[in-house]
């Protein structure tokens, strides 16, 4: 029962995590936020958990563990509905547009103004005027809840697993426990599953479904402006970790194993063992990090993990930005296809280190061969690019086809002109006249289609990006081929190398290698990447929205092409560099394990020179018993 208690909670911890990476567009978007902020936000978990973690660790092993970890489930759930909260409070989601409203196709609308408060020349923008509810919105910026939210999730995860997994240690047969920590460690894949398959369902959905009038919205899911019910997810997810932790508060403190001698509770020998630990830690420690392989191994994965963290988190936003993809969509191909690459990935890797029964130097080898076989089918990904046509706002837009609209220089309405071009508001199209409305609106009379080379005829634009992008949907089959492939042969060194971790320690260091190797990953690569990641890609937005009471809002659109080199320049460059001390602890591995033959061989070489000596000194002792009439008892005790 504690098993299966264990696993949901494994679930659901794992499902409401990757539900969180797979809103990171939506809550950009719904916030108004850059993507540096959003990379705050995912790395708070880390934060949260590293609060806590000394302290759980010391405690939770003396203390009710199913209980603290029933507790730690509540604290996730309400992490988890904290975040949803925002969507309760900021109101209903108001996109910036210039579109008309109205539901009555018949009339006839100017979306080229006379005059504006705002026109392209100057470049700069006043401050809008404050409107309902404005200076409450203002006040509290309402991602803040969702940081917080994040911190507290981070801080109810940290007990599921250092004391649900020593509980299973504890208490079931040794030739059981390694499988029940597998059937746990394989429910945790599946949960990342179904926490992008929830995105992508949510991510199709509006984000205020119910409250507003669905034909009067006039963007779709794949524009730029679009929010999808971000908020629904995070409730699902919280019901569903909220159940978890009901099983915990009805299992026992300890279990009684049939024919173990092992004692329930903290006995003796455990108490003393943490408190020798405790005065050990510092030289356990030195002597740890004096290892030259270790330190060497524990360095190579903070800078790979570094690359992995930060291009997962903004993978489903590279496939949206770079190849015109809805984000229901890019995280549904997340979910059903990249992780599950992984996982068998991960799988696989265990069975051909199992099979070949491959050595400490073969594990190294294995890891590291995958892991560069899949950096160089990465580096196809440069080539996998598209242009796509675009009118960007620069003063240089005003032409004499709209020079009389006097455009707004901070508006952001694109519009599909007849000629195939995207142009960033039917006003800098020249458009005169529109019709219809939502999704339904249609420009005429776009003066710049003609002057950009098309013909006299029917100057239309209708809303929103044009999506005959050719070159895009040719490419975008074979990024998503090379990106499995890619993630599976990286991902088949996953297990080997954990294991090289954890045979190139003494054995009695190996807890304290895994738990410090853990603390300094999620501190150097959970909490860092994702902010810097983030903040470089930034540096490629085009155009910024703006926020209802004035000031930058979250990016409109990118630049494609420097979007791509810096997202795939800066996650190869970081394994280019990991690479280069892969080279040194190869040195460093083959110098350990030959230092570890010499010592097996020396040890052996004594116990047979100690065997030969003892049984020299029974003959003689036997010769001696026979010529002195020795007394063989007294022989025996000396």
């Amino acid at each position: 029962m504690f098993l299966v208690a264990l696993s949901f909670a494994y679930f659901a911890k794992a499902l409401s995590g990757s539900y969180l990476k797979s809103t990171i567009t939506q809550l950009e978007r719904r916030f108004d936020i850059p993507s540096y902020l959003i990379g705050v936000i995912d790395g708070s978990f880390e934060i949260g958990n590293l609060l806590v973690i000394a302290f759980v660790s010391y405690f939770g092993a003396k203390l009710h563990r199913p209980k603290i970890i029933a507790i730690g489930c509540l604290l996730m759930a309400l992490g988890t509905f904290l975040i949803a909260m925002p969507h309760f409070i900021i109101g209903r989601y108001k996109f910036e547009t210039s579109i008309p409203s109205s539901a009555n196709s018949t009339i006839s609308l100017s979306p080229c103004p006379v005059s504006s408060p705002d026109v392209l020349p100057t470049g700069e923008s006043p401050v809008p005027s404050a409107g309902p509810g404005c200076e409450r919105e203002s006040s509290l910026s309402m991602w803040i809840y969702v940081f917080l939210g994040n911190v507290l999730r981070g801080i109810g995860e940290t007990p599921v697993q250092p004391l649900g997994i020593s509980y299973i240690d504890d208490h079931a047969r040794p030739d059981n426990a390694a499988f029940y920590i597998g059937c746990v460690q394989t429910v945790s894949i599946i949960g990342p599953i179904f926490g992008y398959l929830l995105g992508s369902l949510c991510a199709k959905i509006y984000v205020d479904i119910g409250f507003v009038d669905m034909e009067s919205i006039s963007i779709t899911p794949s524009d730029a402006r679009w929010v999808g019910a971000w908020w629904l997810g995070y409730l699902i997810a919280g019901a569903i970790t909220l159940i978890s932790a009901i099983p915990f508060w009805f299992l026992p403190k300890a279990l009684s194993v049939p024919g173990s001698h092992r004692q329930s509770g903290c006995p003796p020998q455990q108490s003393r063992f943490i408190t020798d630990s405790i005065h050990e830690f510092l030289p356990s420690l030195k002597n740890l990090l004096g290892n030259p392989v270790y330190f060497l191994y524990l360095c190579v994965t903070i800078i790979q993990f570094n690359s992995l963290i930060g291009m997962v988190t903004y993978k489903p936003k590279y496939i949206e930005e770079h190849y015109g993809q809805s984000a229901s969509k890019a995280n549904f191909l997340m979910g059903a296809i990249n992780i599950p690459a992984v996982a068998l990935g991960m799988f696989l890797g265990g069975v051909v280190m199992k099979k070949f029964k491959l050595s400490i130097m073969g594990a190294a080898k294995f890891a590291f061969g995958t892991s560069l076989l899949g950096y160089f089918l990465s580096l196809f990904f440069f080539a996998m690019g598209f242009l796509e046509r675009t009118e960007h706002t620069t003063a240089s837009q005003v032409t004499d086809c709209n020079k009389n609209c006097l455009c707004s220089g901070k508006d952001w309405d694109p519009v599909c002109g007849e000629n195939g071009i995207t142009y960033i508001s039917p006003c800098l199209a020249g458009c005169r006249v529109s019709t219809g409305s939502g999704k339904n609106t249609v420009f005429d009379q776009c003066q710049c289609l003609s002057a950009a080379g098309w013909g006299p005829g029917n100057l239309t634009a209708t809303v929103g990006h044009c999506r005959h992008r050719g070159g895009c949907d040719r490419v975008f089959p074979y990024f998503l081929a090379l990106s499995v492939i890619s993630s599976f042969v990286i991902s088949l060194g996953g297990t080997p190398g954990y294991m090289l971790l954890i045979r190139c320690i003494k054995p009695e260091l190996k807890s304290l290698a895994l738990g410090f190797h853990t603390l300094t990953t999620r501190t150097l690569a959970g909490i860092p990447a994702p902010i810097y990641f983030g903040a470089i890609i930034d540096t490629t937005c085009l155009k910024w929205g703006r926020k209802r009471c004035g000031g930058k809002g979250a990016c409109r659109i990118y630049d494609t092409t420097a979007y791509r080199i810096v997202y795939l320049g800066l996650t190869l460059g970081l394994r280019t560099a990991s690479f280069f001390l892969c080279a040194l602890g190869f040195v460093l591995l083959r110098r350990h394990v030959r230092r570890e033959e010499k010592s097996s061989l020396a040890n052996g070489g004594t116990e047979i020179e100690s065997l030969t000596k003892e049984e020299n000194s029974s003959l003689n002792c036997d010769q001696f018993v026979r010529n002195s009439d020795c007394d063989p008892d007294r022989e025996t005790r000396l």
